[in-house]
């Protein structure tokens, strides 16, 4: 985290401190704003901390403040930051928890009444660092699966952020029946997410794919980082498990729909806004556009480009995640794509020097594999 975000957010926390010492009480909207600013800043054990304040002060948390505990803890370790009464802040490494503290905050969570295990479930998240590593995913499905559960039994009415939150949890799972676990908790919030979800993950049939159309078009009345976020993570969990046909036709139509602004051109390939494995099934699906423009005779642009980006959520510049995953997947294809020496964030090769690999026998095979 950049150090302007870091006093950004200090400032923001003691303001917050500020508002109630001032004697004005906070509300479950104010308290849910400021959680959710501090989970995706990676300030997950502040964040906890702030929703044991206001359950104790008799708040009920909202779909929106267990939205942002579930995403924060859902994405990948990595170093978050803990912030205290005076805006400072200190790193904390997340890295595992063992199986009895997962087991015990589960049965915890659901079998209390008012919620409050959840901030011990994801206080201990927070500072517990027993256990290996390669358990970690899966000690960490099994408290958010506690917390879809606690969702359900309070009767608090999911989003498409939640949603959200599952599919990139069924992402980073690591086996497919652990996945399949995490998408079987949908059913409890809604058929139509988990049919299309679980049915495109079992292999693209046209039935499927009339009702992912009927639930792209609801997923098209929520705002644009919303409607985005779902198509990213559909495609996230298709493309880790193997669907890249049905990652491609995700990304495709969300092509057509526009949900990622100027992504596609003869030309150029921008990948911004785009999730891991929807930046590599939108790859294979531009390459495949201007090989047919190449066969139907026609020729390509003098300068082809990649953008990924460096990454925004990089703390060193030119280490962008998306760029590595892109750089690999062109690599692995053989494309003759480069790095541009003035933009670590942009692949390009000239129109010619594509044509002449496209025209290549084995590189069809390569585009669709």
């Amino acid at each position: 985290m950049c150090i302007r975000k870091v006093v950004c957010i200090g400032k923001q926390w003691m303001l917050f401190r500020e508002f109630k010492k001032a004697g004005l009480k906070a509300d479950v909207v104010l308290y849910s704003a400021v959680i959710d600013a501090l989970c995706k800043n990676g300030l997950v054990e502040s964040a906890v901390s702030l929703l044991d304040e206001m359950t104790k002060e008799g708040i009920r948390p909202n779909v929106v403040t267990y939205n942002s505990i579930i995403d924060a803890f859902g994405r990948p370790a990595i170093t978050k930051l803990v912030v205290d009464d005076t805006g400072r802040t200190s790193q904390l490494q997340i890295e595992s928890l063992s199986s009895d503290v997962v087991e015990e905050a589960s049965k915890s969570l659901l079998a209390d009444r008012e919620g409050n295990q959840i901030i011990k479930i994801f206080g201990q998240l927070a500072t517990e660092k027993a256990g290996q590593a390669n358990n970690c995913v899966r000690q960490e499905m099994m408290c958010i699966l506690a917390v879809f559960h606690k969702m359900h039994e309070l009767e608090i009415k999911p989003n498409v952020v939640t949603f959200s939150a599952i599919l990139n949890a069924c992402s980073r799972c690591n086996s497919f029946e652990d996945a399949s676990m995490l998408l079987e908790e949908l059913r409890l919030f809604d058929n139509q997410v988990y049919g299309v979800a679980h049915g495109l993950l079992m292999g693209c049939r046209e039935n499927v794919w009339n009702r992912a159309q009927s639930l792209f078009d609801e997923v098209k009345l929520m705002d644009s980082p919303t409607e985005s976020a779902f198509y990213n993570a559909l495609t996230d969990m298709l493309w880790n498990f193997g669907q890249k046909r049905g990652a491609q036709l995700v990304v495709l139509e969300g092509k057509r729909r526009q949900v990622w602004e100027n992504v596609w051109s003869e030309s150029c390939l921008d990948l911004h806004l785009m999730s891991s494995g929807a930046a590599r099934a939108m790859v294979h699906a531009w390459l495949l556009n201007i090989r047919s423009i190449v066969f139907e005779g026609h020729e390509l642009p003098k300068l082809l480009s990649i953008l990924t980006g460096w990454g925004k959520h990089s703390k060193v510049v030119g280490d962008s995640t998306l760029r590595r995953a892109i750089e690999a997947l062109l690599m692995g294809m053989g494309a003759p794509f480069r790095l541009a020496k003035c933009n670590l964030g942009r692949f390009i090769s000239t129109g010619s020097v594509v044509a002449a690999w496209l025209r290549e026998p084995n590189t069809k095979s390569a585009c669709t594999s």
